[in-house]
């Protein structure tokens, strides 16, 4: 993952959510603000967005196992690049499988967080977050410490401190690679519901909350002032307001300020990704990106959501695609460093072909994906969201 110096890919990055459709708006009160909404406990499900996260999921695993070197280099035994000679330069651009990521995040984070209460809204993020990451985090530890794999493990200490989730800004080493984007996500949660979630959403509130965003990320990024950035997160908020315009015109596809929202975030967010994800051509570098691969890929993203919102994917609705979703977060917290020793377990051990390994590696990480849904968020999310939810005496 093309990290900050999180990476985020990954990624975001974001947790499994009920992306089922809220009821129609209730009629605004005399203030010409609409009462908040409860969402209707039977709505139909949004299964095209389940698709679109793990596809989202599957490009930024493309990316880490044949688009770019470092450690997967060392599990290969040689560059990626003399392994995929004709798909390393498309795997390139998986990384920006994380922005796609964001914009989703922003999406479903307003379509769950309307109608909730701020406990709700943190029991419900925390519950979804947190027991596939702890599992993660404790079996990555657990499999790097073997004395047969080669790869540098933590510190007891870090390792401790990584199940907080603060290890990035506390400095610590990270056990996941593409937690940096977990990180970006958090900061998000956080400002969405001291914003928007702990005064009640409402329409006006939220475009109020995007274009406030978009204006205070733009003032960080010229006053260079690290707390702003650290807060603002200028590189990457207009992905997750994006997300958020787009879930308005989910509610309302004629609704001028969503779009507009929309717009300008798609704007500032292909700026961020060429700025970030481009150079010129070199052969020192690993893979050439082109500025208009790296706007094609932003736009195809933003276009995805789009089409979800508007009703045009409805008919996607395969009871598959919910279950690829809720695979989609454990398989993006493990796939990455559990998939260095699974490509050299299947390409240094088996003797198999590249091709081979990169889908044996896939498979290999779904698989883990599933018993990590299986057996820990199946189990534990309930547990841990009822605990939080849990009025106080």
């Amino acid at each position: 993952m093309n990290a900050p110096a999180n990476a985020p890919v990954n990624v975001p990055v974001n947790a499994s959510v009920d992306t089922s459709v809220p009821k129609s708006p209730a009629p605004a009160d005399v203030n010409g603000a609409p009462h908040r909404i409860i969402p209707r406990a039977h709505a139909p499900r949004l299964r095209a967005l389940d698709g679109l996260r793990i596809i989202a999921a599957l490009m930024v695993a493309c990316y880490h196992y044949g688009g770019r070197d470092g450690e997967v280099t060392e599990a290969w035994g040689t560059s990626p690049k003399l392994q995929f000679p004709e798909l390393h330069s498309w795997f390139a651009y998986g990384c920006l499988g994380v922005q796609v990521f964001f914009v989703i995040s922003g999406f479903v984070i307003c379509m769950s967080g309307w109608g909730r209460s701020l406990r709700s809204f943190f029991a419900s993020r925390a519950s979804r977050l947190l027991p596939a990451y702890w599992a993660a985090v404790i079996l990555v530890t657990a499999v790097f410490a073997l004395p047969v794999v080669a790869y540098h493990a933590v510190s007891p200490s870090d390792a401790l401190v990584n199940l907080t989730m603060m290890q990035q800004p506390l400095g610590a080493d990270r056990v996941l690679g593409v937690c940096w984007s977990l990180w970006a996500e958090v900061r998000f949660y956080a400002l969405f519901a001291l914003c928007v979630v702990l005064p009640g959403a409402n329409r006006q509130r939220i475009i109020l909350f995007c274009a406030g965003w978009t204006l205070a990320a733009a003032i960080a990024e010229a006053a260079n002032e690290p707390l702003l950035d650290l807060i603002l997160m200028p590189e990457y908020a207009s992905y997750f307001i994006g997300g958020v315009g787009l879930y308005l015109i989910h509610r309302n596809r004629r609704d001028a300020y969503a779009w507009g929202i929309v717009g300008v975030s798609w704007l500032i967010g292909q700026h961020y990704a060429v700025a970030r994800l481009w150079h010129a051509p070199n052969p020192e570098f690993f893979s050439y990106r082109t500025s208009f691969g790296i706007v094609l890929f932003i736009t195809l993203g933003y276009l995805a959501v789009a089409a979800i919102a508007l009703g045009w994917l409805n008919w996607a609705n395969w009871r598959w695609l919910s279950v690829a979703g809720a695979l989609t977060y454990p398989f993006y917290l493990v796939h990455e460093h559990l998939g260095w020793v699974a490509i050299e377990a299947y390409h240094r051990t088996l003797h198999l072909p590249s091709h081979v390994t990169f889908l044996a590696t896939v498979a290999t990480m779904l698989f883990l994906a599933w018993l990590f849904n299986r057996y820990v968020e199946d189990w534990l999310t309930p547990k841990v969201r009822t605990a939080l939810a849990r009025p106080r005496l």
